[in-house]
């Protein structure tokens, strides 16, 4: 069946200075999450890690029905650093949302002013205390300061789609990884026997040289053959190496002690999954990258309010008491005390153009966020129609290469029963076999192939399979 995906409708999209992209619809969405405050979801996050696994829909992984690899995975979880820096960053932003949400309640303050002074005309020092205590409050009739602390929750919600999108990469390079080392694990066990195959090949030439029977050309041919072999497996051992550094530093290990990583048999790797042959579009709603770029608009629409409100007047509002005295047991009386309560009105009327260069700054700021908007929405459809069509084709070579494989197995049987009669040499026996072990090899790597090219499809629809 032939994959597509259909694209996400931008209808109702609304290009006002005062209103920030409307958001789409996602009622039927796997992520759907109710309206919670962000104070609350920050405490609930505080109190478990569920939001993690949530992320990397742990459900998925567990259909390579490999404890080994859900291990690895969960370790990285808790150990890869760069995953603990992105919900460290996330902290960040929520203080930030609590610092700009102070912006918008009054400002209260207290002291204390003991004073030792000789006034003029007096012998003595005499002491007189004063106690201040003032409020101040920027009167937010226009909302500045709110729409501002709307802005920083969404970089608040940004945040968290980082993480998200951190945690989904994190678990599907460890993925990755991981069935690349099984696969050179196998691919090394085999390339072993037909290096030791085209050794005995070249004895035999040799011995069969000394003897006549075969040309020195031959011979030659039948050692770079061997020594070409080795070669492969040395670079083969070079990559799994490679990939078990990897995997040490994606599950915060040293790399040190990459040679004791445990993996399962190729022979028992099984995917029991089901991969669909088509993508739902509003599992492109639910793409770290896309939610991030629409809450980006959305701030973008803020902004632009916020720019407008700035050629709008600042009302303060300050209240002062003072109690003063000479005496401190008579401070705190009403004889003491002295109150004040004040408001003013601060309107810029010149300011070299800034507050008009500023909002045309925005607008254009809002535009570009648009446009990404709409980039961002092109490349997850080509992500997972170029993930979908990699596993159609190359399931298909996969199922070609097993019956290739079984095949050249029936044909070496076959040769195998000459052998037993006599009509054919052990040196012809010992060539026919690298056949088998070659398309093995094609069916071990083309087999990891899918299960990796089922994890870039993960990765795509942003876990949600």
């Amino acid at each position: 069946m032939k994959k597509r995906i259909v694209t996400l409708l931008l209808a109702g999209l609304i290009l006002s200075d005062f209103c920030p992209l409307a958001c789409m619809a996602k009622s039927n969405s796997k992520l759907e999450v109710k309206k919670v405050s962000i104070s609350k979801t920050h405490k609930m996050r505080k109190k478990s890690d569920q939001f993690k696994y949530d992320y990397i829909n742990y459900n998925w992984w567990s259909n390579f029905n490999d404890d080994i690899l859900i291990g690895y995975i969960d370790q990285a979880i808790k150990k890869n650093y760069s995953l603990k820096m992105a919900t460290i960053a996330v902290d960040e932003y929520y203080q930030v949302v609590k610092i700009q949400f102070g912006n918008e309640l009054p400002m209260a303050g207290v002291g204390f002013a003991p004073a030792l002074a000789k006034m003029p005309g007096s012998t003595s020092a005499d002491w007189n205390f004063a106690v201040p205590g003032f409020v101040n409050y920027e009167a937010d009739i226009f909302l500045k300061n709110h729409d501002k602390t709307k802005m920083s929750k969404k970089d608040y919600e940004k945040a968290l789609q980082d993480e998200r999108s951190a945690y989904i990469g994190i678990a599907s390079a460890v993925g990755s990884a991981y069935l690349n080392i099984v696969k050179l694990d196998k691919m090394i066990e085999l390339q072993e026997q037909i290096v030791a195959d085209r050794k005995v090949i070249y004895d035999l030439m040799l011995l069969r040289n000394n003897q006549g029977l075969t040309s020195t050309s031959d011979t030659v041919k039948a050692n770079k053959s061997f020594i070409a072999g080795q070669t492969t497996l040395t670079e083969y051992k070079k990559q799994r190496n490679i990939l078990l550094n990897q995997l040490s530093v994606l599950i915060g290990e040293s790399p040190e002690n990459a040679e004791t990583l445990s993996r399962i048999s190729f022979d028992d790797v099984n995917f029991s999954g089901v991969i669909p042959k088509e993508i739902s579009s509003e599992i492109i709603a639910q793409r770290p990258d896309y939610i991030t770029a629409e809450k980006m608009i959305e701030k973008a629409g803020i902004d632009v309010r916020v720019a407008k409100k700035e050629f709008l007047p600042t009302i303060n509002i300050t209240g002062l008491a003072l109690f003063f005295n000479s005496e401190f047991g008579s401070l705190f009386t009403t004889k003491s005390a002295l109150a004040a309560l004040a408001a003013g009105l601060n309107l810029p009327l010149f300011t070299g153009g800034k507050r008009i260069a500023n909002l045309r700054l925005k607008k254009d700021t809002y535009e570009r966020l648009l446009n990404n908007y709409y980039q961002t929405n092109l490349t997850a459809i080509q992500e997972i129609n170029n993930a979908l069509t990699t596993i159609e084709h190359d399931d298909k070579k996969y199922e070609d290469t097993k019956l290739q494989s079984e095949l050249e197995r029936k044909d070496f049987d076959l040769s195998s029963a000459k052998y037993e009669q006599g009509t054919i040499s052990m040196l012809d026996l010992t060539q026919l076999r690298e056949n088998v072990l070659s398309t093995d090899k094609l069916v071990a790597d083309q087999k990891i192939n899918c299960l990796v090219d089922y994890i870039t499809l993960y990765k795509a629809v942003g876990s949600q399979l």
